[in-house]
C-alpha cells in the first residue's frame, strides 16, 4: 500500500532524496544499519596530545620543513603552504587543444591557519573570543584574496582519518583562478532556483528547516545547524545563517560572536557522540570573487558543510565505495535519526565535565 511522506523519513524503508545544491539523489537504507560489521576497524583519535611539541612544525617558535621559523604567536598564525598544490605562476596551455584532451592554466596561493598556540585544543576546546578572532581571520583572507581570485576556499581536515597531518589545531585557505568543480555546481543550483522562485535556496531552506525542527541540531537567533534532508555523511551538517548573506567578510560583529559560539555547540555534540575528538572536513561556500565582485550574487547564501566519516563507533566509518563510486550516493541512517542523536546530546564537553 502507498506510504505517506511523513512515514517514509520515520520508518526504514529505503528511498531517494534530492540534493537542490547539488541536483543530484542520494539513497536513505536505514536498515542497513542492523547489519553486523566484521569489517576494518580505525585506530581511535589520539587523546594525548603535548600542548607543546619541539618537533611539531605548527607549534610556536619551531621550524618548519622549508627552513623558516614561527613566531611566538598567541593567537591565530597564518603562513605560505610550504607544499602547495596552487602557486601564481603557471604557463598557460593555449587555446588550440583536442576537445578530448584538455588543459588550463591554475594559478594561485595556498596558505595554513593555525587557530590557537596549543597542540592540545580544538574549537570546542577553544574560549568563544577566541574562536571569534579565527572567524575575523577568515573573514580578512577572504576579503583580501578575493580581491584577485574567483575563489577562496576555506577548509578544515580534522583528524588523522581524514588525512590531518598534523595534531595542532589548524586549516588551509585555497584561493585559485578559477572556479572549483563543486561550488561552480552549486552557484548554478542555487541560481536556477532564485531565477525561478525568487528567494535565495538556502534562506528558504533555513526558514522551513527552523520551521520543521525535526533535523534542527542546534540553532540561535542569527544561526542555524541541521543534519540536511539530503544528507549524505552520517552525521553530515550543514550551518547557515538566518540573514542572507554573501560572503563571510558580510557577517556583522553580532554574527561573528554568535557563528563562535554555535560552532562551539556543534562542534562538541560532535565530540560527546562517541567520546572522542570527532574527525571532519569541513569548509565555507559562499559568492564566488575576483571578478564576481562585480556581478549580482543574490542567489547566493553563505554556508559551511560538515562532513564527518564517523558511523557506528569512534572506530568505524562510513566506506564511501562501490556503489557511491559508480552508482549514486548512499546512506544507512535517516537524517533524522542522525539529528535527534546529536540534538539530545549534552553541550558541556566530556573532557570538561
Amino acid at each position: 500500500s502507498p506510504v505517506g511522506l511523513t512515514d517514509m523519513l520515520t520508518l526504514p524503508h529505503q528511498h531517494l532524496r534530492y540534493n537542490p545544491l547539488r541536483d543530484s539523489w542520494v539513497l536513505v537504507s536505514a536498515h542497513r544499519m542492523k547489519r553486523p560489521w566484521a569489517g576494518q576497524v580505525e585506530r581511535p583519535p589520539e587523546e594525548h596530545i603535548p600542548r607543546y611539541d619541539p618537533n611539531n612544525p605548527l607549534c610556536p617558535g619551531n621550524k618548519r620543513a622549508n627552513g623558516e621559523g614561527n613566531p611566538d604567536y598567541d593567537s591565530t598564525f597564518v603562513f605560505e603552504n610550504d607544499f602547495p598544490a596552487l602557486q601564481p605562476d603557471a604557463p598557460d596551455p593555449g587555446s588550440e587543444q583536442d576537445p578530448l584532451f584538455q588543459s588550463k592554466a591554475a594559478r594561485g596561493v595556498c596558505k595554513v591557519m593555525c587557530f590557537h598556540p596549543w597542540s592540545d585544543v580544538t574549537l570546542p576546546l577553544m574560549k568563544k573570543e577566541e574562536v571569534v578572532k579565527v572567524i575575523d581571520k577568515w573573514a580578512e583572507l577572504v576579503e583580501e584574496l578575493g580581491t584577485i581570485y574567483p575563489w577562496v576556499q576555506i577548509f578544515e581536515n580534522k583528524g588523522a582519518m581524514m588525512g590531518c597531518s598534523n595534531p595542532h589545531p589548524h586549516c588551509q585557505v585555497w584561493a585559485s583562478n578559477f572556479l572549483p568543480n563543486e561550488p561552480a555546481l552549486s552557484d548554478r543550483c542555487q541560481r536556477a532556483y532564485y531565477q525561478k522562485h525568487g528567494e535565495p535556496m538556502l534562506l528558504q531552506y533555513a526558514k522551513r528547516e527552523a520551521e520543521k525542527k525535526e533535523r534542527v541540531v542546534v540553532e540561535s537567533s542569527d544561526w542555524l545547524a541541521v543534519v540536511p534532508y539530503w544528507a549524505t555523511w552520517p552525521y553530515q551538517t550543514l550551518l547557515l545563517p538566518r540573514r542572507h548573506v554573501l560572503r563571510m567578510s558580510d557577517l556583522t560583529t553580532e554574527e561573528r560572536e554568535g557563528l563562535a559560539a554555535i560552532m562551539k555547540r556543534l562542534l562538541t555534540k560532535y565530540d560527546n557522540l562517541f567520546e572522542v575528538s570527532f574527525p571532519y572536513s569541513m569548509g565555507w561556500h559562499g559568492a564566488p570573487t575576483g571578478p564576481y565582485l562585480k556581478e549580482d550574487n543574490s542567489h547566493w547564501q553563505l554556508h559551511a558543510h560538515y562532513y564527518p566519516p564517523l558511523l557506528r563507533s569512534a572506530t568505524v566509518k562510513k566506506f564511501m565505495v562501490g556503489y557511491e563510486m559508480l552508482a549514486q550516493e548512499q546512506r544507512d541512517l535517516t537524517p533524522e535519526q542522525a539529528a535527534e542523536k546529536l540534538r539530545n546530546l549534552p553541550e558541556e564537553h566530556y573532557k570538561t565535565r
